[in-house]
C-alpha cells in the first residue's frame, strides 16, 4: 500500500548568487522533509522577483513568458511525480530532478554497472586478491539471477531486503562444483557484506535513495581457528620427511609460525626487507599486502635458520625472492598431507600458523600484546585478541602467581593438605 505524501515545486532565486543584479531562478522540490535546489538556466533581475508568489512582479514586461516557463517547468514536474506515483515507484526530489534535466536515473543505473564501476574505482586501492572476492560474490548474484529470476542483471534500486534474503538462501542452498560443501554460514555472510558495499556505494553515488541492508542483520558463528601446542610445533620441527618438498613446504608453516607473516606476505619476501634492528640483531621490515600496514619483526633464531637454508637456492635467487614460490592452493594440500604424516589432529594452514605464533609464541611467553598487535600488523588490539586467545596454561600460570600474592602461605597449606592426605591412604591400606 502506497502511504501519502506532501509534495511541493515552488521557485525561489539566491541573492549570494547575483551577479550585476540578475541571478538563476532555482527550483525547490519538497517530498514530505527531504528537498532539493537546483538551478534553471533562466535569469532574472532581482529587483523583478515576486518573493511571496515565486515568479516575475506582474508589471514586469517580461513576467508573462517568464511566469509561463516557470508553470510549465512545474507542471512538467509534477507529472513525472504523478507517473511515478501511479506505478508504484519510490519517489524522491533527487529523481525527479534526475528526470527533469534528463540525466541518468536510477531506472537505469543496474547492478552490472555497479560493480564495474566499482572495479575501476578500487582496483588501484585493493590488492589483487581481494578483488578477486568481489569477483566470485558478483558469479554468485549472476547465477542468483540467472536461476531465480530468468535474468543476469537488475536495476539497483529493486534490491530490497527480500533479494537479500533470497539471495541469502540461494548462497546457503547452493552446491559449488568445485567445493566438497556449500559455503558456510560466515561465508554467506561474507558475499552479503560484499554486496552490502554495492549498495552503500550506490547510496552514496545517490544512485538508490534508501538502504536496502537497513532492516538486515548479518549473523557471525564464532569460529575457533586452531593453533600449534608447543608439543606439536615440536613434532612438526623434528619429524624426518621423505620428500624434499613437503620439507619445504614444512619450512615455510614454520616461518610463518615464528614471524606471524601470512603465505603472501611470506612469499614476497626479499632481501630488502631484511635490515638491521637498533639492537644489532636482524629483523623484517615490511608493508602487509593485506592492510598496507607497516610492520617491524625482529627475527628469532629459527626463523633466521630457516631463512638461511633457502638463501642460495636458484629458484629464489632468480626471481629477486628469499622463498622459491609456490602457489597457496598447492601448500595447502601439502599441508593436509604433512599434518596426516606427522600426527596432527588438526587442519594446518597459514592462519594455523599465525595463531601459533600469537599464542603459543609469544602470548604464552609474556610478549604483551600491544607488542604482539604490532609484530601482526594490526591497526586494533580487538584484532589481535581475536588472533591470540589466552592460553588454559598461561591463566593457570597468573593466577598461581596471584594466590600466592593473595595468600602467601597458601602454597603451606597445600602441602599440609597434600601429607595429611597421603598419610590417611598409609593407614587406610
Amino acid at each position: 500500500m502506497r502511504t501519502s505524501q506532501s509534495f511541493g515545486v515552488h521557485f525561489t532565486i539566491k541573492k549570494d548568487k547575483v551577479k550585476d543584479g540578475v541571478t538563476n531562478v532555482y527550483v525547490c522540490i519538497t517530498i514530505n522533509k527531504d528537498r532539493i535546489h537546483f538551478a534553471l538556466k533562466h535569469y532574472v533581475k532581482v529587483e523583478n522577483w515576486d518573493k511571496g508568489k515565486g515568479g516575475l512582479k506582474i508589471k514586469v514586461p517580461e513576467a508573462k513568458d517568464t511566469n509561463a516557463y516557470l508553470e510549465q517547468v512545474k507542471f512538467t514536474i509534477t507529472t513525472y511525480y504523478q507517473q511515478l506515483q501511479i506505478a508504484g515507484k519510490e519517489v524522491t526530489p533527487q529523481l525527479l530532478k534526475a528526470m527533469f534535466l534528463g540525466e541518468e536515473t536510477e531506472e537505469t543505473y543496474s547492478l552490472s554497472k555497479l560493480m564495474d564501476y566499482h572495479y575501476d574505482t578500487a582496483s588501484a586501492a585493493l590488492t589483487w586478491s581481494t578483488l578477486k572476492h568481489y569477483a566470485v560474490t558478483r558469479r554468485y548474484l549472476e547465477r542468483f539471477l540467472k536461476e531465480k529470476r530468468n535474468t543476469t542483471d537488475i536495476r539497483i534500486h529493486e534490491i530490497d531486503y527480500k533479494f537479500i534474503i533470497d539471495f541469502e538462501t540461494y548462497l546457503r542452498n547452493h552446491k559449488p562444483a568445485d567445493h566438497f560443501q556449500p559455503l558456510n554460514n560466515n561465508g554467506v555472510m561474507k558475499h552479503l557484506i560484499r554486496l552490502r558495499k554495492m549498495t552503500t556505494l550506490a547510496f552514496k553515488l545517490q544512485w538508490i535513495h534508501k538502504d536496502p541492508f537497513k532492516n538486515y542483520k548479518f549473523r557471525y558463528k564464532k569460529v575457533e581457528t586452531a593453533f600449534l601446542s608447543a608439543n606439536e610445533l615440536k613434532m612438526l620441527e623434528n619429524y624426518q620427511l621423505a620428500s624434499d618438498t613437503l620439507e619445504a613446504i614444512r619450512d615455510y608453516f614454520l616461518f610463518a609460525c615464528y614471524t606471524g607473516l601470512s603465505f603472501i606476505d611470506l612469499m614476497n619476501l626479499n632481501e630488502g626487507n631484511v635490515v638491521r634492528g637498533e639492537d644489532g640483531e636482524k629483523w623484517l621490515k615490511l608493508f602487509r599486502q593485506k592492510s598496507n600496514e607497516a610492520t617491524n619483526l625482529p627475527l628469532l633464531a629459527p626463523a633466521l635458520s630457516i631463512m638461511y637454508k633457502y638463501k642460495d637456492n636458484p629458484r629464489s635467487v632468480s626471481l629477486n625472492r628469499i622463498f622459491p614460490t609456490i602457489t597457496n592452493q598447492k601448500v595447502n594440500v601439502y599441508l593436509k598431507e604433512i599434518a596426516k604424516i606427522v600426527g596432527i589432529k588438526k587442519k594446518l594452514t597459514f592462519g594455523v600458523a599465525r595463531h601459533t605464533f600469537a599464542t603459543t609464541i609469544t602470548l604464552a611467553n609474556n610478549v604483551p600484546i600491544e607488542t604482539v598487535s604490532k609484530m601482526m600488523g594490526h591497526t586494533k588490539i580487538a584484532t589481535t585478541q581475536i588472533y591470540a586467545r589466552v592460553l588454559l596454561k598461561k591463566i593457570s600460570e597468573d593466577m598461581h602467581v596471584l594466590r600466592e600474592k593473595l595468600e602467601p602461605d597458601a602454597p603451606k597449606r597445600k602441602a599440609n593438605r597434600k601429607a595429611n592426605t597421603n598419610s590417611h591412604l598409609k593407614r587406610v591400606s
